[in-house]
């Protein structure tokens, strides 16, 4: 039953905070090249296909997925 409370409390507190590459204890720290793998490889295939002056949008849109993810890029 106590941990119902707690449970809760964490829920809410992730909700307000943007995620952090901080590991939880026990667990490793999320690294970069698996981070935003959606948006990494909608990014990739652009480049590749267009070249980088065509793909703006979405670097961009990878490097806000990182920084959400705590990145500092």
């Amino acid at each position: 039953m106590g941990n119902t409370t707690s449970v809760q409390a964490e829920a809410s507190d992730s909700a307000q905070k943007p995620a952090t590459t901080a590991p939880a204890p026990g667990s490793k720290p999320k690294k970069i090249c698996c981070a935003c793998p959606d948006t990494k490889k909608l990014r990739d295939d652009c480049i590749v296909q267009n070249g980088e002056d065509a793909c703006g949008k979405l670097i961009e849109a990878h490097l806000k997925c990182l920084r959400a993810e705590g990145f500092s890029v």
